[in-house]
């Protein structure tokens, strides 16, 4: 996941306020404010991809098939199998 996608870019500027902030009101020097502007920009990418990875759905286990799909026998024309899903 790139880290410039607009998401990301907002989550960072949303965890860059307050370090902006201390930079306005000059608790912080400018090169001290451009460093922890990067660390923000990471923050916010580990963030979203944290989100990202825990909300995409997981794949069915390996060797079954997914749920409402006829066996491979009832694909094959067994007839005993097209009783059990009749395809009219």
């Amino acid at each position: 996941m790139s880290p410039f996608r607009p998401y990301v870019l907002i989550t960072g500027f949303v965890l860059a306020i307050p370090v902006l902030a201390l930079g306005l009101r000059g608790d912080l020097t400018a090169d001290e404010v451009v460093t922890r502007l990067l660390w923000c920009l990471g923050a916010g990418w580990a963030a979203v991809s944290v989100l990202h990875m825990a909300t995409r759905p997981s794949p069915p286990p390996a060797g079954r098939p997914a749920p409402g799909t006829p066996p491979p026998a009832a694909a094959a024309g067994d007839p005993a199998a097209e009783d059990l899903f009749p395809t009219s």
